[in-house]
């Protein structure tokens, strides 16, 4: 059930990074990211010393940062709340920019901000070096239950094929004079969203149906 084609995160490059094997990358990060978050927020020194070591590891990965650095828009909602920490907590306040904020509060949204950037580059580091499939077969390595490695498997393979639906039923609605953008319109996408996923959960059921009558008992073969 592997797409037939490189993820689209996926960078194309035979870095020595590249070729690293995939659970000794994913035991990496996963180590990293221990280090990271277990970092005091008063440690800033620390904080400048990891995202060095990021950095020396993308270089030697060969993926350049203007490829990963329009990727980290998925820690917009993080960034958001960080910014917004400052002047929704309790204690002390200081001025910042002739804003009066509490001091408690720009400390821990600093923190949260600098340690989901770490933690977003990092992991966007190891999608863009380590095909899908080879991070499956790495979990799969490390003991990783294989129901869990399959149903991770499967929602990356029809990640695309769902995606793929939805463009096509967005041209649709377009081309009907519909703009998805538009609020008057947000009822129509809002039915749409729910067809999408009538859809794919009966995708499913057939996609489940077909294995079972090729004698599917719980293990890839």
């Amino acid at each position: 059930m592997g797409a037939g084609h490189g993820h689209r995160l996926h960078y194309h490059s035979h870095s020595p990074i590249h070729r690293a094997p995939a659970h000794v990358k994913l035991l990496a990060l996963l180590g990293f990211m221990l280090v990271v978050v277990a970092t005091p927020s008063s440690w800033w020194p620390a904080f400048l010393v990891e995202l060095l070591l990021l950095l020396v590891v993308i270089g030697a990965s060969r993926v350049p940062l203007s490829y990963l650095l329009p990727r980290m828009v998925v820690e917009v909602p993080f960034a958001v709340l960080a910014l917004l920490m400052p002047f929704i907590a309790a204690g002390p306040r200081t001025e910042v920019l002739g804003l009066t904020v509490s001091e408690p509060g720009l400390v821990a949204g600093l923190t949260l901000l600098t340690k989901g950037s770490i933690g977003v580059l990092a992991s966007l580091t190891l999608a863009a070096t380590t095909e899908p499939s080879d991070l499956l077969r790495g979990l799969a390595r490390l003991r990783m239950p294989d129901l869990i490695v399959q149903i991770m498997g499967f929602m990356i393979r029809y990640l695309d094929v769902v995606t793929g639906e939805l463009s096509r039923m967005l041209v649709a609605m377009r081309s009907r004079g519909c703009d998805p953008r538009s609020p008057k319109h947000w009822p129509t996408l809002a039915r749409a969203m729910g067809a999408l996923f009538i859809r794919s959960y009966e995708r499913g059921e057939r996609v489940h149906l077909a294995m079972l009558s090729r004698g599917y008992d719980g293990r890839l073969p």
